[in-house]
């Protein structure tokens, strides 16, 4: 079942070697003043093994005044990549987090960041994701590790795990649903002009590098087009016609681009629509299923479960904030 999660006070853990953009991703999505639009602002900071200047792998130093006491008072421990994951924690790292775990913040390790976290042991007998290029090191190192090379990320609920760099934003965009709400969360993915949610795993990347809209306008129009008549009733025929292609041909084309099938992007879309109208309205469930194209509590129901592992009732409990 999808928890509530509480953040309130972030920290991120940097040592030598840190990637910049990792660390820019946390600090985008969890360090910035947003109350201008009545979003979260939260307590945050960075915290280095050793404070003082500590050097990126892109060649500039980040001052960082503060130690691993920081981390101390987070309910969200953020783990970045960079050639620190090589050497593993050191034995205050180590104490430092398992603390947290223990207390009940959650730890969210970025692409590589996962080895640190691996290395901690809290990991271990969990599902983990991490980079497609580290795969054979990750599993020679962490066997106890059920390492998932195809998800984008891993949230065991606790510990939460991104298999790439990009990988981190989809992570992060996902536990700031669970804090806040998909409301939320698609208005600060809104404010960083990437997508709410990104359907398929990371095994598209490896093969095809492209988001759908970079390059295949033709699937972008018919992706617009099925979104805007979501309650309708469509079939992958009917995609395909819209798109000009032949069923067999569209459908691999959308593999190829989007890393899934047209009807599991078509279930996820539902899903999310109906999360929007869970959280912001006062429909019924009914209404809700008939609105997102499902067509039937039951489905809506069936829907949520293979998705959230909950139910629209449960969600709407945590997340719904009322007619605006």
């Amino acid at each position: 079942m999808e928890d509530h999660l509480r953040i309130e006070s972030v920290a991120v853990v940097v040592d030598d070697g840190v990637a910049p953009f990792e660390l820019g991703v946390a600090c985008e999505l969890f360090g910035l003043d947003r109350s201008d639009q009545g979003l979260p602002v939260y307590e945050f900071g960075l915290a280095a093994v050793t404070p003082g200047p500590v050097a990126t792998t892109a060649g500039f130093a980040v001052s960082v005044a503060e130690g691993l006491d920081r981390v101390g008072s987070a309910d969200l421990v953020v783990l970045p990549a960079g050639t620190w994951t090589e050497r593993g924690p050191t034995p205050d790292l180590r104490a430092v987090l398992h603390a947290a775990h223990d207390r009940g913040a959650h730890i969210m390790a970025i692409c590589r960041g996962a080895f640190v976290l691996a290395a901690t042991g809290l990991l271990d007998g969990r599902r983990a994701s991490t980079h497609w290029r580290w795969e054979e090191q990750f599993r020679r190192l962490f066997p106890r590790v059920h390492l998932d090379t195809d998800a984008l990320y891993v949230d065991t609920g606790a510990v939460s795990t991104s298999a790439g760099t990009a990988a981190g934003i989809d992570l992060g965009l996902h536990l700031l649903r669970r804090a806040h709400g998909a409301a939320t969360a698609a208005e600060i993915a809104r404010r960083m002009v990437v997508a709410p949610h990104r359907s398929g795993g990371q095994a598209q990347y490896i093969r095809r590098p492209m988001a759908v809209g970079a390059e295949d306008a033709t699937l972008q129009d018919t992706l617009q087009w099925a979104l805007d008549r979501l309650p309708a009733v469509m079939t992958v025929d009917e995609l395909a016609a819209h798109a000009n292609l032949a069923p067999r041909t569209f459908a691999r084309r959308f593999h190829e681009t989007c890393g899934t099938t047209p009807h599991r992007w078509l279930d996820g879309q539902r899903v999310d629509r109906a999360r929007q109208l869970l959280e912001t309205t006062d429909l019924t469930v009914a209404a809700v299923a008939a609105r997102s194209g499902f067509g039937s509590t039951d489905a809506l129901r069936a829907g949520f479960a293979r998705h959230l592992g909950t139910t629209p009732t449960q969600y709407r409990r945590s997340f719904h904030v009322g007619v605006g």
